[in-house]
């Protein structure tokens, strides 16, 4: 194996024993891991790093997803996420067990602009398992589909995760966000989908009755009161609908190949943040010390999230100045294995590497160097990209390490080992099942 390898193998496992073992933040892994890649330069050391954070610094990426953080972050302390549920509730509350597909749906519709598995578990849970535990869940089911839901933080676009990926020294020269959101997006919607289907057979096998109607408002009523939470999704929506052939050609004729130069990445989290400004405009600070507080609450995340990214990227740039996209191409040129064997290797990889870890620091750590694996044995860059974030999802459902499990069960009040087998059988092994699938074709993108 070459250098880069080495360099690879020693970067995960700085990050796993950094963050899993010594439970130190995955921002400091992140860093201590860069600097360790850099070591493998020798004399090269201060070139491959001054090369890294170059590249980190010019990362448009960065921008959005630090930005969609702070929607989600104004989504959960403006209140329009409960509004969006109240919306829901009152659409499938009077089914049965109509409080698991509202927090299915809840989880979906913030999964991209959060794209923290913690951050649905602990919004979404806080709302729905008290509202489901009400209307005949049990305690421990109401805990365990709140946790499965929460990978929809890293397969529903647009995510920090995504982002992460694109960054990466084998992703970049081949694949861009325009080309993968569409394709990231109806993967992450069969994860949904599969989700129905979860809360269906739950209901049905046990025999959860439907909502208390004293519980429900009528729909109008629901879309008089919070039908405006649902516009900040205009923000995601007019950039993606510009990307398709009418908006394309909209766009060339207002200004031209200028069009060309117009990136969603950027696009999506500002209009979505403004968005939520203009729907939220009364319920916003009015002084700047409340300003203050708001950013001030707001700021850890961002010690831990920025650094995150930044020094993710900054080691992914220098992996490639190290030759890794090269060797683990010819390594896996020389498996010589069909397709469906290296996505089910790959997938089996990111599932365990995704269980002490978040889905983001998996897809930090090795997402480049699986999708370098996927595109060796013929899988498309876009199905590719789009299986490795399907498989990255499992960090919220991956005991004992995820974090959601824990969250979920405490707002649940149950042992959260009540809820690891059926995580497994739920929601692991399926989701890594629709990866493979996915990647091989079999699920169209």
């Amino acid at each position: 194996m070459g250098i880069a390898v080495w360099a690879l193998i020693a970067y995960i496992a700085i990050i796993v024993v950094w963050n899993g073992v010594l439970k130190r933040n995955i921002g400091e892994a992140m860093l201590i891991g860069f600097a360790g890649v850099c070591l493998f330069g020798g004399t090269r050391f201060f070139e491959l790093a001054w090369a890294g954070l170059a590249e980190a610094f010019a990362e448009e990426v960065v921008f959005a997803a630090l930005a969609f953080v702070f929607m989600g972050y104004l989504l959960t302390k403006l209140g329009l996420i409960q509004e969006q549920v109240t919306v829901l509730n009152s659409v499938f509350g009077r089914l049965r067990g109509g409080a698991g597909y509202v927090s299915t749906s809840a989880a979906a519709l913030l999964g991209g602009p959060s794209g923290s598995g913690s951050g649905i578990s602990a919004s979404v849970g806080s709302v729905t398992i008290p509202w489901m535990i009400r209307s005949n869940w049990r305690p421990d089911l109401a805990a365990s589909l709140v946790a499965g839901n929460a990978g929809l933080g890293i397969s529903i676009p647009p995510s920090s995760s995504m982002f992460l990926l694109l960054g990466s020294a084998a992703v970049a020269p081949v694949l861009t966000a325009d080309q993968l959101f569409v394709p990231a997006l109806v993967g992450g919607l069969w994860t949904v989908a599969y989700r129905f289907v979860v809360v269906f057979l739950w209901v049905r096998r046990h025999r959860i009755a439907a909502t208390d109607a004293s519980d429900l408002l009528p729909l109008r009523a629901a879309l008089r009161a919070g039908w405006t939470s649902l516009l900040v999704y205009a923000g995601i929506l007019i950039p993606v609908l510009m990307t398709l052939d009418f908006g394309v050609a909209l766009m060339e004729s207002r200004v031209g190949e200028a069009a060309d130069d117009i990136s969603i990445v950027v696009w999506i989290p500002v209009l979505t943040v403004l968005a939520t400004f203009a729907v939220a405009w009364r319920r916003l600070p009015r002084t700047g010390r409340a300003w203050s507080e708001l950013l001030g609450d707001m700021a850890p995340r961002y010690a831990v999230i920025g650094a995150t990214l930044f020094f993710a990227f900054a080691a992914a740039a220098s992996l490639g100045e190290l030759g890794l996209v090269d060797q683990l191409t010819a390594i896996m040129q020389a498996l010589d294995a069909p397709a469906v064997v290296i996505a089910t290797l790959v997938g089996l990889l990111l599932v365990v590497i995704a269980a002490p870890l978040t889905g983001t620091a998996t897809i930090a750590a090795v997402g480049g160097v699986a999708f370098s694996a996927l595109t060796a044995a013929g899988i498309a860059p876009a199905a590719a990209a789009t299986a490795i974030l399907v498989f990255a999802s499992t960090e919220g459902a991956s005991p004992p390490g995820a974090a959601p499990i824990y969250i979920a069960s405490g707002i649940a009040q149950v042992d959260p080992a009540r809820t690891f087998g059926r995580l497994i059988v739920w929601f692991v092994v399926p989701t890594l099942v629709m990866g493979v699938l996915i990647a091989v074709g079999a699920l169209p993108i």
